[in-house]
């Protein structure tokens, strides 16, 4: 804890060094304030294989995800799953010029997404903060790490009720779809 101002020293997430310019894959995971169950739903029954239904914020999250990959020429979405609380995603870092000297960092597109989700829900009255402050990355190492990820985001949904951001009391109130 610092003593100057009673709060807890933040830890930092990202890689003490590394260029999050560079080319490569990067495994990026970004959660809602608070963990609340506001983008999708997990639907499905008996032997059906779960269904993601995308709630009208989730929509134009997904919407929103997707334009970057016209606002970075540099940037490649190579997959992602929008669940309810947070998003997975596989950014790929071309290696050609980004558009903009320097090259955008993994944080800048993040940013740029979640003020361009931000901007556009609060056309529809959404008020307050959507996502957690920062977010979870892992630079990807090899085609066996990404192969692992990819598996991962596939089954996500399939086992949402084990996963570690799966809580069952947190859902906003009045109408998501």
């Amino acid at each position: 804890m610092n003593n100057e101002n009673k709060f807890p020293t933040r830890k930092p997430t990202r890689a003490h060094g590394f260029d999050y310019s560079t080319p490569r894959g990067y495994f990026i995971t970004v959660c809602t304030e608070h963990r609340r169950k506001i983008l999708s739903s997990i639907v499905g029954e008996g032997l059906a294989p779960p269904e993601i239904k995308l709630s009208k914020y989730g929509k134009i999250v997904n919407d929103n995800l997707l334009s970057l990959e016209g606002q970075y020429s540099n940037l490649r979405i190579d997959n992602y799953v929008i669940m309810p609380n947070h998003i997975h995603i596989i950014f790929v870092l071309l290696d050609e010029a980004g558009g903009a000297s320097p090259s955008p960092t993994i944080s800048n597109i993040i940013c740029a997404f979640k003020s361009k989700c931000v901007r556009d829900l609060r056309k529809l009255g959404f008020d307050g903060k959507l996502f957690q402050r920062s977010f979870y990355d892992h630079i990807i190492r090899n085609r066996q790490d990404h192969e692992e990820i990819s598996r991962y985001i596939y089954e996500n949904p399939i086992n949402w009720e084990k996963d570690e951001l799966f809580n069952d009391d947190i859902i906003l109130k009045g109408n998501t779809k």
